[in-house]
């Protein structure tokens, strides 16, 4: 594996409880590609957004939002009039413009000249249910555009980028980056446990304490069925491994069922040790888990959607909405497509997971994720 995708991917781990590390990950992730740098953008669906660019990108990040060149970002414009984040969890220039249109267009003239910028590679993440994000790589105008097989490394780093921002973002959100971790932690409304290197848990937050279907005994984490047992187990014992999970892929969440209550997500992320003296009681931990307890009334998270039918993200999306039992043409809506998009993923959704129609995928989501 490339010494440089172990950095990076470290360094977003890092990154996970110490939000103040983010434009080192993104540095280390653009390294990956011998790039300029990176930028991480988020988007809740109340309307809010946030963004953190590498050290390297910052006065242009600056630029890009101070002076409106976010309104004519002919790239992000095309991406969502085509919906190509609908059909693909990633993106370059080619796929929604040609090098001829780059040469004239302002975007590319103006504002990434003006930096000695051109090609871009993005991947977009769903580290919530409410929230859309996504990394974009930038690059010099004298290199080559993105081949095939950065887009498949980005597209990698991306699934750890997504892990790392759901505990990342919610810190973020709460504005509890000048607490002492620990005193973060009990503040976020998911379930969070630190375990060290012999998978004996050495802190667990209130939620974790108040949640059901995980327990602590006797130091150790434990599901309530033996197969969610192992499942659990393994997963704690490949992020104590290696830093970097086996593969280079995070593991697919685990589902705990439970009775009389929604399907618990469990996620397993190494732990990565980082010099803040908010993380001091870090200092023995090599994994956390996060335990997040969807809202009842809610569609299904997409990124469990995908990871448990073999979807793309954007298929996800649609699929969460309509199995929840939303139109199409609402589905459509929400996402920002048109319904001839959304029925035409639709139908390509029905033929991956073996359904013909609304209901059927209902009921496979509920078997799998919403009972």
């Amino acid at each position: 594996m490339d010494e440089r995708f172990v950095t990076a991917v470290e360094a977003i781990y890092q990154a996970a409880p110490n939000p103040a590390l983010w434009p080192e990950a993104l540095q280390a992730m653009a390294d990956c590609f011998d790039d300029v740098g990176a930028v991480l953008l988020w988007h809740r669906d109340d309307g809010s957004f946030g963004a953190i660019a590498s050290p390297s990108l910052a006065e242009a990040q600056k630029d890009y939002i101070a002076n409106g060149w976010s309104l004519r970002d002919t790239r992000s414009i095309r991406a969502i009039e085509k919906s190509y984040w609908v059909h693909s969890d990633t993106v370059c220039d080619h796929d929604v413009i040609s090098e001829q249109e780059m040469d004239e267009d302002p975007f590319y003239r103006d504002f990434l000249a003006r930096y000695g910028l051109k090609w871009c590679a993005a991947v977009g993440v769903s580290p919530d249910p409410q929230v859309a994000a996504g990394v974009s790589i930038q690059r010099v105008s004298g290199k080559p555009a993105y081949g095939a097989a950065e887009i498949d490394m980005l597209g990698r780093l991306g699934r750890h980028v997504e892990s790392a921002l759901r505990l990342s973002l919610r810190l973020l959100d709460a504005e509890l980056v000048k607490d002492s971790l620990g005193e973060a932690f009990n503040r976020v409304n998911i379930g969070i446990f630190v375990l060290d290197s012999l998978s004996r848990v050495i802190f667990s937050n209130l939620a974790g304490r108040d949640l059901a279907g995980l327990s602590v005994v006797d130091a150790r984490l434990l599901a309530p069925s033996g197969a969610e047992q192992k499942a659990l187990q393994a997963a704690i014992a490949a992020s104590l491994r290696a830093t970097v999970p086996e593969g280079a892929t995070p593991p697919k969440p685990i589902l705990i069922h439970r009775d009389n209550s929604r399907t618990l997500v469990v996620y397993v992320m190494p732990a990565s040790n980082a010099p803040d003296p908010r993380q001091a009681f870090l200092t023995h931990a090599r994994a956390i888990v996060l335990a997040i307890d969807p809202d009842a009334d809610a569609p299904a998270d997409p990124a469990v959607v995908r990871d448990l039918l073999g979807l793309t993200l954007g298929e996800a999306r649609i699929a969460a909405l309509v199995g929840h039992g939303m139109a199409p043409k609402d589905a459509a809506g929400r996402l920002g497509v048109t319904e001839e998009t959304a029925r035409t993923v639709l139908k390509r959704v029905f033929s991956k997971v073996g359904v013909s129609r609304q209901s059927e995928l209902s009921t496979l989501l509920s078997k799998l994720v919403l009972r």
